[in-house]
């Protein structure tokens, strides 16, 4: 079990791993060793998930996201295949915890009064000196 937070606990049954060859640093090790990692898991049928954990973790996830609701994440930044596998989980339960926290609803506002005083006198001050320079200047 993978924990990410006190209520949800990922079954390792659920995340797929592949290996394939990285990009980047590594040197000839990189021409011979499949260190990438494209860490897959299934939002849809995953049964750790609350339904609601799981919509705005679609939302959250954008290109990573498949058609079929697979979120697909592809680590490869370091030279061996452990650390990069760790950077994919840890990558994913970052997305899952993301997706945890509920985004309070926005409550609109209305504009205080002194705020439109305020907005009301500068723009008068404004006009004011836009004003003087409208007029023809004084030739003495």
């Amino acid at each position: 079990m993978i924990w990410v937070n006190d209520h949800i606990q990922l079954d390792e049954r659920e995340i797929e791993e592949t290996f394939v060859r990285a990009a980047g640093p590594g040197g000839q090790n990189v021409n011979k060793v499949s260190t990438a990692v494209q860490l897959r898991f299934d939002i849809r049928r995953s049964r750790s998930l609350p339904d609601d954990v799981a919509l705005r973790m679609m939302k959250l996830a954008g290109s990573r996201l498949t058609n079929d609701g697979v979120i697909v994440i592809i680590a490869q930044n370091h030279r061996s295949q452990l650390r990069n596998r760790e950077e994919a989980l840890a990558r994913l339960v970052d997305l899952i915890r993301e997706a945890t926290h509920v985004a309070k609803p926005r409550r609109p506002t209305r504009p205080t009064l002194a705020s439109k005083k305020r907005r009301l006198e500068t723009k008068s001050r404004r006009a004011a000196v836009k004003s003087l320079r409208g007029g023809k200047p004084n030739v003495d």
